[in-house]
């Protein structure tokens, strides 16, 4: 079968962060399915290889209690411990440091929130935690605000990869600020990820088509009526983003200009 240079060089196309490769730009959260069992089938048809796990939340030790590793293998899928539920540096320190005792866990999603009303990252609290763990050889994927420069900051001391977020925490609003993401893009020398309030497959397709390196999601897949199809198309949302934005799409014009070409017109 003949492969054409542009296939080979969509095979090329890998996510690096910290240099772990990952093969899909969908990373998807473990919180607020029905089961386990609903977690894993939609985790499968999302394709993702990296799922993000709530420390504080999920049990991954009391084998008594249904426990997350006996349905997505540690070993095939990339797990990424975070903080959610901190709200200031000492928690979120805490927990990170109790992740790496447990399973040896260095790469990590770092979010330290303002309050419970808006869940918005403290960034002051934020950039205070990422120079810390960065220093105890933690590699820190770091939720923030959707601020050019906060993120520059949260890159200058150390984050792997800047997770700007889209909207609040679970409000599935979509995009709200398309030119902020832009900027951060454009000034990033590491993954920017959108992080929080992606609503559907659409949002996934446009913040790909701006140049994100990937998309998380958690409650649009877990809190749609039926999760695996919702996942199925977040998958596909993703891949096409990716692509058109790896095509280039045309320029835009103030005036139409018509489709047939004008020369040799009878």
């Amino acid at each position: 079968m003949f492969i054409s240079s542009e296939e080979v060089n969509l095979k090329k196309d890998i996510l690096k962060i910290a240099n772990k490769k990952i093969n899909s730009r969908l990373i998807v959260g473990t919180g607020k399915y029905k089961n386990f069992l609903e977690t894993a089938k939609a985790i499968k048809a999302s394709g993702a290889d990296m799922v993000t796990v709530a420390v504080r939340r999920v049990n991954i030790l009391d084998k008594k209690k249904p426990i997350l590793t006996d349905y997505l293998n540690p070993k095939k899928i990339i797990y990424l411990p975070n903080t959610a539920g901190c709200f200031n540096s000492y928690d979120a320190l805490r927990t990170l440091r109790l992740a790496r005792e447990m399973g040896g866990w260095k790469l990590v999603k770092l979010e330290v929130l303002g309050d419970k009303k808006t869940l918005y990252p403290n960034m002051i609290e934020t950039i205070k935690s990422t120079k810390i763990l960065t220093k105890e050889g933690f590699k820190v994927m770091v939720y923030c605000t959707d601020d050019p420069l906060l993120a520059k900051q949260c890159e200058d001391n150390g984050a792997v990869a800047i997770m700007p977020l889209a909207s609040p925490i679970g409000s599935g609003l979509g995009l709200q600020n398309k030119v902020n993401l832009s900027l951060i893009i454009k000034q990033s020398k590491v993954p920017v990820i959108v992080d929080a309030g992606i609503g559907t497959a659409s949002d996934a397709t446009i913040a790909m088509e701006l140049g994100c390196d990937g998309v998380l999601i958690n409650s649009a897949i877990a809190n749609s009526k039926n999760p695996v199809l919702m996942a199925k198309a977040f998958k596909d949302a993703v891949t096409s983003g990716r692509n058109s934005f790896l095509a280039g799409r045309m320029q835009k014009n103030y005036f139409a200009i018509p489709s047939s070409p004008t020369k040799g017109v009878i």
